[in-house]
């Protein structure tokens, strides 16, 4: 079967400047999955959006979504997705139901289906109990759930989620993913953008690094944190006094080893996670070094983004600076 989205070389500049949005996107979604766009602002993920649900048009390259071209076919594209923006386009002065009951009819859906697909929806995002109070009394979260509910009045095959839980606290984007989960248990594709690496981590099958309008690199969680070298041994002190010491036992290259004071604790790759906990556990108490915690971990996606663009993505979110490295 063919992927949900199929991506080659998409290019979009805007205006005349120099600076190209998408600079040779390749990407593809497998059907029934979570895809994550994982980026920093300006990375080209909202463009990306834009062109695959038929709101722009590419300059170049080639895209499907749900096997029909973006460019040729837009209405049966638009005909098969759905689309959840960074902003909330709900009346707040209307109920939940009557909001959805709005879009239905939109979508063209008879008074009778509209009311019936806004109670199934109700009930699917846990919204019944509130389903007749003003938007405007909602929280944020239930505003994103409702949302999202509103996206998929048409059921449609393919859901595009752009950045759905920024600004929402971690109870409220705890509730939006919980929500992602369930539409995909149901055989929805997602498409989902974000700036949160715990996110992508939480939700995505799979996971495309997109830096300066390219994909720099693709793969599960598990995969890119891979390409960071291995697991990572992670050591607390009691006494900061006595990280060099530590540092100076420890049984790997001395410029390996991370060392954070605030913290009392360092840090080094690793390649066999036993015998590299048994080594620091025995050259700590030949030293009469205490530890208040030891563990051994797989890499952070922040320390893939670090690993593959020379900065952490908190750092190029603030300045907009980017560095790339070919993988």
């Amino acid at each position: 079967m063919a992927d949900a989205i199929e991506v080659e070389g998409v290019r979009k500049r805007y205006g005349d400047g120099d600076k190209a949005a998408l600079d040779g996107l390749d990407l593809r979604v497998g059907r029934g999955t979570v895809h994550a766009l994982l980026g920093p602002n300006g990375a080209g993920k909202t463009t990306a959006v834009r062109v695959l649900t038929t709101l722009l048009r590419p300059d170049s390259g080639r895209a499907r979504v749900a096997g029909f071209d973006v460019a040729t076919h837009a209405a049966r594209v638009r005909a098969r997705i759905g689309l959840l923006g960074q902003h909330a386009a709900l009346d707040e002065e209307l109920g939940g139901r009557q909001n959805l009951e709005m879009f239905g009819r939109l979508h063209h859906l008879g008074a009778r289906r509209a009311r019936a697909r806004a109670d199934e929806l109700l009930a699917r995002f846990d919204l019944a109990d509130t389903g007749d109070k003003q938007v405007k009394r909602y929280s944020g979260g239930m505003r994103r759930r409702l949302d999202l509910a509103a996206s998929l009045i048409t059921e449609p095959e393919v859901l595009f989620l752009d950045e759905p839980t920024t600004g929402l606290d971690p109870r409220g984007r705890a509730e939006v993913w919980a929500s992602v989960r369930s539409l995909v248990g149901r055989g929805t594709t997602v498409l989902l953008t974000t700036q949160y690496l715990e996110e992508a981590d939480q939700l995505a099958d799979r996971i495309s690094l997109v830096d300066h309008g390219q994909v720099i690199a693709d793969g599960t969680a598990d995969e890119l944190k891979t390409r960071t070298g291995g697991d990572r041994i992670d050591v607390v002190l009691r006494d900061a006094r006595r990280l060099a010491d530590a540092v100076a036992l420890m049984p790997f290259p001395a410029d390996e080893v991370t060392v954070d004071t605030d913290r009392r604790s360092l840090s080094a790759p690793v390649t066999d996670r036993m015998s590299a906990l048994t080594q620091v556990v025995r050259a700590l108490e030949s030293a009469d070094i205490e530890a208040e915690d030891i563990a051994v971990r797989r890499p952070t996606l922040d320390e893939v983004f670090l690993r593959l663009t020379g900065r952490s993505e908190e750092a190029r979110s603030t300045d907009g600076t980017r560095t790339r490295e070919a993988v």
